[in-house]
């Protein structure tokens, strides 16, 4: 009889234990839900943690990093999804490392995953954040491609927010790649240059004359001219 006990007793045991683990999903489930009706980002964050202990899914960790992402959390986003290049990674999650490390000032691990982004769907948001990247590391010969697409490809009503004064503003998106192309001249020879960035910066200047971030450093290269002169 013994030998009867046992089997029986771990199959109501796994019975049980899947009736639990259905009870949860399903509670978490509501609970998820009903953060979402609230706006409770923190909760939903909650819920869909449980969910994918619960119930593991790619997409909910997608999401999950997403939402991290969003708040600030980019530590939480990368820790969430990881931060290694994957062909199987959906565009969402590419999207999630390529923000995040860029936001936690990890560059070159960023321009991987957002050279990934515009492989994907190239366009002159990816286009600009690739070039700026690549004038910061150096790699102006990059730059000045992703540069050339971005004019070539920004007609129309697209624009850059730009948020260096207390009152963000908007530029066309044209006038924030010849700004950059100004960067990449100003770069290649930071003496013989000058004026050719100046008149590449002015250019910027004159699509959108309230571009501030172009009047000061059209200043502040007018006065390295003026210091280089003395």
């Amino acid at each position: 009889m013994k030998k009867f006990i046992i089997p029986i007793a771990l199959i109501f045991s796994l019975g049980l234990t899947a009736q639990i683990n259905q009870d949860l999903l399903s509670h978490y489930e509501k609970y998820y839900k009903q953060m979402q009706s609230q706006a409770d980002i923190q909760g939903v964050i909650n819920a869909l943690t449980h969910l994918n202990i619960l119930d593991p899914s790619q997409a909910r960790k997608d999401t999950l990093a997403t939402l991290y992402m969003n708040e600030g959390r980019h530590v939480e986003a990368l820790n969430t999804i990881g931060i290694e290049k994957s062909d199987s990674d959906s565009d969402l999650a590419v999207q999630v490392k390529a923000f995040s490390l860029k936001a936690i000032n990890d560059i070159d691990q960023a321009m991987v995953h957002y050279e990934e982004l515009f492989k994907r769907k190239p366009n002159p948001f990816i286009a600009y954040e690739l070039a700026e990247m690549k004038i910061r590391t150096g790699d102006l010969m990059g730059a000045t491609r992703n540069i050339t697409f971005g004019i070539a490809n920004s007609e129309g009503d697209i624009v850059r927010n730009f948020y260096e004064t207390q009152q963000p503003y908007s530029v066309p998106m044209k006038a924030a790649f010849t700004y950059l192309k100004g960067l990449v001249k100003i770069n290649e020879d930071r003496e013989k240059n000058i004026d050719a960035a100046i008149s590449i910066m002015n250019e910027a200047l004159s699509i959108a004359p309230n571009f501030n971030l172009a009047k000061i450093s059209i200043d502040a290269l007018n006065a390295q001219k003026t210091t280089n002169q003395d």
